[in-house]
């Protein structure tokens, strides 16, 4: 069975094939500028890459584009072959706890949730509109990023605010790359062989998140009512003093949505770099001795240590730490000064394992304490995996 996985984005549109349950990729690739001028797409197709430049107006044309390429690559002979689309929508609320079929009743949910996901609940409800106009009798799912953190007990999601803001206004905290942290978390419990674990999965990238996961469910996790709280990140500044706001919107002038965008797009790495809001040019500061590049990533580090250390003291111990996402899969550095700062707890490193980028690996030593590795997130096969189950 063919099942196409989609991630839309308010300019863009990721894209997986697969063939199920095999968990085969046919075909994958993403449309980007949608709407924007010089748009254009990239196809992956048995390992090799095509970047084609053409007008995209509208995610429509990208799903035609899309389409147009499955059949004259014949990868598939007719629309007809694929029978499920799964889609990931950020914010799920507390409406689904579960990937669901795309009814209008769960659009109408998700167009909803756009207050507390303004930049993506809207792109996501576009590109399932565009793909059930496009391949009208596939199976529509939606995936929710927030629908993994649902496990999470009353006294971990609730803010210490009037009671009336949860109540009235659904202010609570959400989480966010719930895929990703399911992903990683099962792919743990399948290497230690069982699933009565204390896991701590650090899903680190341009936006980052940590979560709590005891027994396969989310128990605590470091985002909140949106993707701009916990860990510092590319360009948001993650937690700190609620005051702040207030008091530099008097100092600056400003109103509330221009400090919206100062704390979730000048913040972060980027503030206090001065640099850029990528890992990579923060590393390349450092070596340069770029004195605000060396001050954030010390920041950076401490922070996911913070989420570590409280994780492991809520669960009452740890079974594995994982690394994934752009940061955790790719920097040695971050990792291993990460790691380092692990070693009250009595974890090790091996340097030599560390040395890799982008697969699946034990970093500990021998006589690491806790266990902790690498394994590179797949969150279009969970997606796949969920739009098949409720396509058969």
């Amino acid at each position: 069975m063919k099942i196409l996985s989609v991630n839309a984005g308010s300019s863009s549109l990721k894209f997986q094939l697969y063939e199920m349950p095999e968990e085969k990729v046919l075909i994958s690739g993403v449309f980007e500028r949608i709407g924007i001028n010089d748009s254009f797409y990239t196809i992956k197709l048995n390992g090799e890459k095509q970047e084609k430049h053409v007008d995209l107006p509208n995610h429509k044309v990208a799903f035609e584009k899309l389409v147009k390429e499955l059949e004259e690559n014949k990868v598939v002979e007719s629309l007809d072959e694929i029978k499920g689309i799964g889609h990931r929508v950020v914010q799920g609320g507390t409406y689904f706890d579960k990937t669901v079929v795309a009814t209008e009743d769960v659009i109408e949910k998700i167009d909803e949730l756009s207050v507390l996901a303004p930049l993506h609940n809207p792109a996501a409800i576009t590109g399932i509109r565009a793909a059930m106009e496009v391949v009208p009798n596939a199976v529509q799912t939606v995936v929710f990023d927030t629908a993994f953190h649902q496990t999470m007990p009353e006294e971990n999601y609730i803010y210490a605010v009037p009671y009336e803001w949860y109540t009235e206004h659904k202010v609570r905290r959400y989480g966010a790359h719930g895929t990703s942290h399911k992903y990683v978390s099962r792919r743990m419990n399948e290497i230690l062989g069982r699933t009565d674990t204390k896991l701590i999965t650090c899903h680190i990238g341009n936006g980052g998140s940590i979560s709590a996961v005891v027994n396969g469910k989310c128990l605590n996790t470091s985002m909140g009512l949106t993707p701009n709280a916990g860990l510092i990140m590319g360009s948001r500044c993650g937690d700190m003093d609620a005051t702040i706001v207030t008091y530099m919107m008097d100092k600056l002038g400003v109103s509330a949505r221009e400090m919206d965008t100062i704390l979730n797009k000048k913040s972060g790495l980027l503030g206090v770099s001065g640099v850029s809001s990528d890992s990579r040019d923060i590393e390349d500061g450092i070596k340069d001795g770029n004195h605000r590049c060396e001050l954030v990533q010390k920041m950076y580090v401490r922070r996911v240590l913070d989420f570590i250390a409280k994780y492991y003291v809520e669960m009452s111990g740890c079974d594995a730490i994982i690394f994934t996402a752009g940061v955790g899969e790719n920097s040695i550095s971050t990792r291993e000064q990460i790691m380092d700062g692990l070693k009250v707890l009595g974890v090790t490193l091996d340097p030599e394992n560390n040395n890799t980028r982008g697969k699946e690996i034990k970093i500990s030593g021998d006589d690491s304490s806790i266990p902790v590795y690498v394994i590179p997130t797949d969150e279009e096969v969970m997606i796949a995996r969920d739009t098949y189950e409720l396509s058969k």
